[in-house]
């Protein structure tokens, strides 16, 4: 689309994944710090911007962002009013409610309300505006601070590779890490294990519905819980909540981290996706679930539902018992051409919202204008 780029950022020099990508990436390393404060910075900063138009900065509350703030003031006095340089701020959720709410988080939430106040709310209202994943992104961003003064806030969405399609390697690839689902249907929860991901929530509902199937002679698909924490104290904690019910023991199943192949069979595989988070800015596991065709049961504090209820791409409700409970009733009550339509509405609401040339033309819209 006639942009060049490049990125600068805080990985080690020798991180594996350098030299992989088609544009240049500056990995200046950082020393091990809370703030993530990396000398090299401003240096390179200094050397380099003069061959730039705009400045993106991904990400608040650390070093990066205040330090990209200073040298924007030294470089608009030195750059000529024909060719001003922009600045845009792309938080990624990080001005969430969620992260001053969370009763977890008493601490974290008075250290940002101060930073907020001395530092952070100059960044926001002097950058040329912040970039947001999404619509419910950009209007929870509202509510968090104040002062909250951005000059513009844009919803450039968020775009990821679509796969070239199923192929009996991933089948093989999954069922490696998980035998037990060979030939039957199973839902698929892929995340990291953690407690804001409310797979607690899940398991609970899932047991309480799967012995009320099972009461009335039927079966619930299996429950397939991927990803990478099982070996924390929360972790531990749901195997021995799920091994606490027969049902559960044996329907309930903890392949571990899944990436690679295995990964997309996991996806290609299931009957739906599951995500009743507490906290979710986009969730690129329910934009691969939906690109794989199939539909997702998320909660409404995932910031892309309004996109999955506008395409009939899933269901949606609260982040609680009830809720997550709701939401595997609700498909498993759905007739079987019901959940073929919204399998077809997944594709449709991914290559409208999730893919990658759409979010890129937005993106250079908003950058570009």
């Amino acid at each position: 689309m006639g942009v060049y780029r490049e990125v600068v950022c805080f990985d080690e020099p020798n991180a594996a994944y350098l030299g992989k990508d088609s544009f240049p990436v500056h990995a200046l390393g950082v020393k091990p710090n809370s703030w993530h404060y990396s000398p090299k910075l401003l240096p390179w900063l200094k050397s380099n911007m003069d061959r730039f138009d705009v400045l993106v900065s991904n990400g608040i509350w650390l070093y990066h962002s205040n330090a990209v703030r200073g040298i924007i003031h030294q470089l608009k006095n030195a750059r000529s009013a024909e060719k001003p340089l922009k600045w845009f701020v792309m938080p990624h959720g990080m001005l969430d409610p969620y992260f001053q709410r969370a009763p977890d988080r008493k601490l974290k939430a008075i250290r940002n309300w101060l930073y907020w106040q001395l530092l952070e709310q100059k960044v926001v209202r002097e950058s040329d505006g912040l970039l947001f994943t999404c619509e419910t992104e950009l209007l929870r961003a509202r509510e968090t601070f104040r002062p909250y003064q951005p000059k513009r806030e844009i919803n450039v969405g968020y775009g990821i590779e679509m796969p070239l399609g199923f192929a009996p390697v991933m089948k093989e690839a999954f069922l490696a890490k998980c035998p037990e689902v060979n030939g039957k249907p199973y839902f698929l929860f892929l995340s990291r294990i953690h407690p804001k991901k409310g797979v607690d929530l899940l398991i609970d509902a899932y047991i309480n519905l799967a012995n009320k199937v099972a009461a009335s002679g039927k079966e619930l698909p299996r429950l397939v819980i991927a990803g990478p924490g099982m070996d924390t104290e929360f972790g531990r904690s749901l195997r021995q909540l799920a091994q606490a019910d027969p049902i559960g023991k044996s329907n309930i199943l903890f392949p571990g981290m899944l990436s690679g192949h295995a990964k997309l069979g996991a996806f290609f595989g299931c009957e739906a996706f599951l995500l009743p988070s507490h906290q979710e800015n986009f969730g690129i596991a329910v934009a691969e679930a939906l690109a794989c065709g199939k539909p997702v049961l998320i909660s409404d504090q995932v910031n892309i539902w309004r996109e999955i209820t506008a395409g009939g791409a899933g269901f949606v409700a609260e982040d609680n018992f009830s809720g997550t409970l709701q939401l595997l009733s609700r498909w498993f009550e759905l007739p079987a051409s019901e959940k073929r339509k919204m399998g077809d509405n997944a594709r449709n609401t991914f290559a409208q919202n999730f893919s990658v040339k759409p979010a890129a033309m937005r993106f250079r819209e908003a950058i570009i204008g």
